[in-house]
């Protein structure tokens, strides 16, 4: 069980690398949302990418340290579902938002299984 947990996370956590390179990479913020990067917004989502770099992070970090695995379990579960939750409210918008939600609905199979794993 303990490898299927490893390969969990490191799929949560590769989940999250794209958006986290827009950080590093802000050219990327326009690629992914269509958004100039030097604007507010763009400033918005390129710091996006930073908490996202943090997400992975701590996905990585719980793939080798099970007793993290508990704060990253929630640290993830607030990053996807709490986005699914935005997503819903703002009425299911088309493009490259719905891209997001539906990996983050794909997402939501290892983070479960982590999540039951870990709280169990």
């Amino acid at each position: 069980m303990e490898v299927t947990n490893k390969i969990a996370w490191a799929l949560l956590a590769l989940l999250h690398v794209t958006p986290a390179l827009s950080a590093f990479a802000p050219g990327l913020v326009e690629r992914l949302y269509g958004v100039s990067p030097d604007g507010d917004i763009g400033v918005l989502l390129v710091h996006r990418g930073a908490l996202f770099l943090a997400v992975c992070i701590a996905a990585l970090y719980a793939m080798v340290d099970p007793g993290s695995r508990r704060l990253a379990s929630l640290i993830l579960f607030v990053s996807m579902v709490g986005f699914l939750l935005v997503y819903v409210r703002a009425g299911l918008p088309a493009g490259e938002l719905r891209k997001i939600a539906i990996a983050d609905l794909i997402g939501l199979i290892p983070l479960t299984w982590v999540t039951v794993n870990v709280w169990r």
